[in-house]
């Protein structure tokens, strides 16, 4: 069962922040920042949720906490009506910007979120291009590691393996393609989109293949590791909390 709350906080760290790697890596989404004429910084205040601002320009996008910088500002009641904007493309109440937010929202960044939405949820015929196969693969990833400490931190049951989790650094990877820290501090996680230096624990896949197989439920996990395919190394509970989480990101992304 999902709680409402904790998906205003996957919406916001997993789904939403993804669109700092879109834009980074997709020529489409690259586009719509290049026509951009002035820079955009948006915020989204949620009650009894998140509060994050995403900053756009022409060199892409990035995320922040709280709403310091925002030249347009969106609230919203509740954790469900926020989760009604990424379900439904229902609005909040603009607050600040109010005819920037709204061209904006109806504007680029529904260009943006439309093209990730195409990459996170694609079909069968798009999966046939090898490079929006490998794309999509990519932008999973980040969006599943930032879901992870979202859940981890605001989901009543993984906050249980959270509690047993040891401080330190968890990396998290596809070998050679993209990595992800889970930075564990007093029982609460933190996702930064980096490979950590001296990590506690080490969850890699060898390949992009592999990565998909395990995201999308066509490969075995028990016979992935026995084959060698997906490094395991490090403190054996972290990752054991880290795997039960991700039980649960499955839950919410599913």
């Amino acid at each position: 069962m999902k709680e409402a709350k904790a998906m205003a906080y996957v919406n916001m760290y997993g789904v939403l922040a993804t669109l700092e790697n879109l834009c980074e890596i997709d020529e489409e989404a690259k586009a719509v920042c290049q026509g951009l004429k002035k820079p955009v910084s948006l915020c989204f205040d949620v009650t009894d949720g998140p509060c994050c601002t995403f900053h756009f320009s022409k060199e892409g996008c990035t995320m922040s906490e709280g709403s310091y910088g925002c030249t347009c500002k969106m609230n919203f009641a509740s954790p469900e009506k926020f989760n009604a904007l990424i379900d439904d493309s229902k609005p909040g109440i603009p607050v600040k910007g109010m005819a920037q937010v709204l061209s904006f929202l109806l504007g680029p960044f529904t260009k943006l979120t439309g093209r990730l939405t195409k990459l996170l949820m694609p079909s069968e015929e798009d999966l046939k291009d090898r490079a929006f196969f490998e794309e999509s693969t990519i932008l999973t990833f980040y969006t599943i590691a930032g879901a992870l400490s979202a859940l981890a931190n605001h989901d009543s049951i993984s906050r249980q393996s959270a509690l047993y989790t040891d401080n330190g650094d968890i990396s998290m990877g596809i070998t050679d393609v993209c990595y992800a820290t889970l930075k564990v501090r007093n029982h609460t996680f933190e996702t930064i989109k980096e490979k950590p230096a001296n990590p506690r624990a080490i969850m890699e896949f060898n390949t992009i293949d592999l990565a998909f197989g395990l995201f999308t439920g066509t490969a075995s996990t028990m016979a992935e590791l026995c084959a060698g395919n997906i490094y395991m190394r490090g403190m054996c509970n972290m990752l054991d909390n880290v795997n039960r989480i991700l039980d649960r990101v499955a839950v919410y992304l599913g």
